[in-house]
């Protein structure tokens, strides 16, 4: 009875399962990739960032400044983080995947300021698996007027 049971529950599981073999393994690593992102920002690490993000990487940012290609990406970033000081968190939200190559990835951005003030943002990231890893490809900060 107790191997009926739990057929009954493995099988649908199995069946309906929303995640195709391998998205878990690339979940674990895009998370990764946004940790190392959210690192790379708070220690100002420039190596780290030109590894994680593709070379052709734009991002727009809440301001509504676009940022085209890795250098001038990487020194808004620099710019943004001794403007606005603080400690920046992401929380991953949801991945959505596009292809077996491409996933968006919306996050929770919090920043809190030295005060101790938050500011709660969305990011979400454009990610490309090339050359056997996953790479930022674009990034959209956006600043909610409701429903934070």
């Amino acid at each position: 009875m107790k191997i009926l049971t739990f057929l009954l529950f493995l099988v649908p599981t199995l069946a309906f399962s929303q995640i195709k073999p391998g998205e878990k393994e690339d979940a674990l690593k895009i998370h990764q990739l946004i940790e190392q992102y959210s690192q790379a920002r708070e220690t100002r690490d420039t190596v780290l960032l030109k590894e994680i993000l593709t070379e052709d990487v734009d991002q727009l940012v809440s301001n509504g400044e676009w940022r085209n290609g890795i250098r001038e990406a990487v020194d808004g970033m620099l710019r943004s983080s001794t403007a606005n000081p603080g400690i920046r968190k992401l929380h991953v939200e949801k991945i959505k995947y596009l292809s077996d190559e491409i996933a968006l990835v919306d996050c929770r951005y919090v920043l809190t300021d030295p005060n101790g003030s938050e500011r709660n943002l969305w990011s979400s990231f454009t990610v490309v698996f090339i050359k056997k890893s996953w790479k930022i490809s674009a990034i959209r900060n956006m600043n909610p007027t409701r429903g934070n």
